[in-house]
């Protein structure tokens, strides 16, 4: 469906690349309107243009915040030229028909970054700009809309090399873009306003990643890295990298300033699949690796300690994609960095966020970030849990908190030995769990189990202690909790209660 251009909306900041543009709308014969600063530019360039103002026979006002929010402007972008309603109505109310929309949007982020003026910021928020970009995008059937001086270069194309004369699908690609321009410009603006709240987990930065989860998939990060971390060796991060990341800097943070144990931790697609505290980090990573040798291939490291050369010679033997920690010492940094994509990061001490954000059908879901362990330590099984016990049902808790549910982890020692997770049955993790301990050869014999929610029956409880556990920690809250307390009970067997539910999804 092609389309000719004959009329033109131009209000744009950024006047660099225009003027060829103009010239060949003008050449063109395309009418032109246009407002204030744009205008100027214009004549100066000795071409013609019609003021907005004197379209709407009403002046910019309120220090230009209104300009163009009128009805002879919107209707002339939104009105369906197949529309034999809306077109009676443009001829009654003589709204002229407008066939491209080249407006872009105040320089939001570039003011934040340059100044800590509130009332500077607050005015570099476009209203007028948005709303005529999503306008036009929406009537992409009739409007062909240009959001950003990046897509110059394809309007010129089509002015030149076709006459001015657009088909529908490069109105709708030309559409789409200009809707990621807008979204781009909105989350900024949020970030800015909800930096308090959220305890600044957003600056105003953004990365352009390779790609997102796959290769097909687009992908930007908002924020900046450098808070998180000060990048020492290797390729660029990718997508998948900083989930796993984010995965991995939210587990070493619940072992921050609580003792002097050294925690070394590694995860895989966001689930910990080795993870111990030791006395030393080489020991600990001796360990962690042991947990599941298998999954650690191509995984996510990291420690709460310095690695030290002796670590470094081990952890130079595997590979996987990236390494966190606090510091490493120079002869261990000369060593990890014998792989050039090898990404080695060292952490800073930033406060993760004290909320989540998740983006849901068609808006976004916001909740509190799940901080703690436990909300209450009730004993309820056959016997009080051994000093030894506790510490561990402890560490296993906090584990389980980070594995997707249905979560079960098995702990022994301090050292992650069985683990299941994401599955749609708790038995299936359970299983799962138990099937990890005997792969790599663990005894299970006086283990503890986690589990991210409560227990429905005593399955669960019963199929643990025939493999050998013997103390059990959930947030209960099942109306038949006492299934799987009777059993503990009856077994002398350790069981906690929480009421502190862990769900990760």
């Amino acid at each position: 469906m092609s389309k000719k251009i004959k009329a033109a909306l131009i209000s744009v900041y950024y006047k660099d690349g225009l003027e060829s543009i103009v010239r060949q709308l003008v050449k063109l014969g395309v009418t032109i309107y246009t407002t204030g600063g744009t205008r100027e530019f214009i004549e100066k360039l000795g071409l013609p243009c019609i003021a907005v103002e004197t379209l709407t026979s009403y002046p910019s006002i309120l220090g230009g915040r209104v300009k163009t929010l009128h009805p002879l402007v919107f209707g002339g972008i939104l009105g369906k030229r197949d529309d034999e309603g809306h077109l009676k109505e443009m001829k009654e109310y003589n709204i002229p028909e407008i066939d491209l929309v080249i407006v872009d949007l105040y320089p939001f982020e570039e003011t934040v970054k340059n100044t800590t003026d509130e009332k500077m910021i607050i005015e570099k928020i476009d209203v007028g700009g948005p709303s005529m970009i999503r306008a036009a995008a929406k009537n992409y059937y009739d409007v062909l809309v240009v959001a950003s001086k990046e897509n110059y270069a394809g309007l010129e194309t089509i002015l030149t090399q076709q006459n001015g004369e657009t088909e529908l699908a490069e109105r709708r690609e030309f559409a789409a873009k200009a809707f990621n321009v807008c979204t781009g410009y909105d989350l900024a603006i949020s970030n800015y306003f909800n930096a308090t709240a959220f305890n600044n987990p957003f600056s105003n930065h953004k990365t352009v990643l390779r790609y997102g989860e796959n290769p097909h998939q687009q992908a930007t990060f908002y924020g900046d890295l450098k808070d998180n971390f000060d990048q020492l060796n290797g390729k660029e991060l990718s997508y998948n990298n900083l989930v796993d990341i984010d995965a991995a800097i939210n587990l070493s943070g619940e072992f921050a300033g609580t003792n002097d144990d050294c925690m070394f931790a590694i995860i895989k697609h966001t689930n910990v699949c080795g993870i111990t505290l030791r006395d030393s980090v080489h020991e600990a990573w001796e360990a962690a690796l042991a947990c599941d040798p298998e999954s650690a291939f191509g995984g996510v490291l990291i420690t709460n300690k310095i690695i030290d050369k002796e670590t470094a010679l081990a952890v130079n033997e595997l590979f996987f994609e990236v390494l966190l920690s606090p510091g490493y010492d120079p002869e261990a940094l000369e060593i990890l960095k014998s792989k050039k994509n090898r990404i080695l990061l060292k952490q800073n001490k930033n406060q993760l966020p004290v909320q989540q954000i998740r983006s849901v059908l068609n808006g976004a879901l916001a909740q509190q970030t799940d901080v703690g362990n436990f909300l209450e330590w009730n004993e309820s099984g056959g016997r009080i849990a051994s000093e030894n016990e506790k510490e561990n049902l402890r560490f296993a808790n906090i584990i389980c908190k980070h594995l997707k549910s249905n979560a079960i982890a098995i702990v022994k020692n301090k050292q992650l030995i069985g683990k299941g997770c994401g599955q749609t049955s708790r038995i299936d993790s359970l299983k799962q769990a138990i099937q990890k301990a005997g792969q790599f050869k663990f005894e299970i014999q006086d283990a503890v189990l986690a589990s991210d929610a409560f227990f429905p029956f005593d399955d669960c409880v019963t199929i643990a202690h025939e493999a050998g556990v013997t103390a059990f920690i959930q947030p209960g809250g099942s109306i038949r909790d006492k299934d799987s307390i009777k059993y503990c009970v009856d077994n002398n067997l350790v069981m906690v209660l929480t009421a502190m539910r862990h769900f990760k999804h």
